[in-house]
């Protein structure tokens, strides 16, 4: 694709068909260069009356952010910016060359695992082709001081969540992408994906549930000392079919215990926070909160 194309691409796009979206727009350049951008939600805060969503999209070495009311309007605010910045930066996007096996590769590097998890062998959209929601990368931790972060990124494929840790964010995507990948290799059998989701957990679907666990759980007074919540909570995830990640947390907190995140990839996705004397006791405690609140939804009316 020569310069001209590349600059007026956005432009023409839009002119040819105005009723399409920032969102569809960007999605088509990136089509034709074979570069999809890739969404990541930074946070979600506010009430549940007035929630604010800020997303990142990155398109080659193009990163933008936009903020709304619902996940869409943020993603459709982060589109919007990044066409602008291609049009007045079209040479920012590095551009991709074909292996072999005809994927997709950065040139002079390995191939790319953020790439590959959104492009089959035969380069179609791997998630699309399947009918799965593409690949969704969430921020869940940012530790260390401003010259030395460490970031932790969640990469969600469906029901598989697998997170990646790094010294800036793009690092942690690509090394949370590469342990999606090989995840997906494993549950397949072979490098060839044919691995099938399970069907994705709502919460709140839970409360309708009448399954072993969730009965029990609403049984169950969630106040017993000395008892294995991580275990309990390993047993209702493996029957509702969702996963759970621990995170620990480098810093101790102000009374000199340890801190964990437990994360669960329902929808909305739930994560929670834990304390103890030990990393293991920290890790019981956020699953305790975790089951806590899975309790409330599945009792709620």
């Amino acid at each position: 694709m020569d310069t001209l194309a590349t600059k007026n691409i956005s432009e023409q796009t839009q002119m040819a068909c105005p009723e399409k979206t920032p969102i569809q727009i960007l999605h088509e350049y990136g089509t034709k260069i074979d570069c999809l951008p890739i969404y990541d939600m930074e946070k979600a805060e506010g009430t549940p009356h007035q929630p604010n969503f800020v997303f990142t999209v990155t398109i080659g070495e193009i990163t933008c952010r936009g903020q709304g009311f619902s996940k869409k309007a943020a993603k459709h605010q982060a589109a919007e910016a990044a066409l602008k910045v291609l049009e007045m930066d079209p040479g920012a996007l590095p551009v991709l060359q074909r292996t072999e096996n005809n994927g997709l590769c950065e040139p002079n590097d390995q191939q790319n695992p953020v790439g590959v998890l959104q492009v089959d062998p035969s380069s179609q959209e791997l998630a699309l082709q399947r009918s799965w929601h593409l690949p969704e990368y969430v921020v869940v931790m940012e530790t260390g001081p401003c010259h030395n972060k460490e970031f932790s990124v969640t990469c969600r494929l469906e029901n598989l969540m697998e997170t990646g840790t790094g010294s800036s964010k793009k690092m942690a995507k690509k090394v949370a992408a590469e342990k999606t990948l090989e995840k997906l290799q494993s549950l397949s059998g072979s490098a060839e994906i044919t691995w099938t989701p399970k069907p994705i957990v709502y919460l709140e679907s839970l409360r309708h549930s009448t399954s072993d666990t969730i009965s029990q759980l609403r049984r169950t007074p969630l106040s017993i000392p000395n008892t294995d919540y991580v275990q309990m909570m390993q047993d209702i995830s493996q029957e509702q079919g969702f996963e759970i990640i621990y995170h620990n947390i480098d810093e101790l907190t102000v009374n000199g215990q340890y801190q964990c995140l437990v994360q669960l990839s329902t929808i909305p996705v739930t994560v929670c926070h834990g304390t103890g004397i030990t990393i293991g006791n920290a890790q019981n405690d956020a699953a305790h909160s975790a089951l806590q609140y899975i309790k409330i939804m599945a009792t709620m009316k």
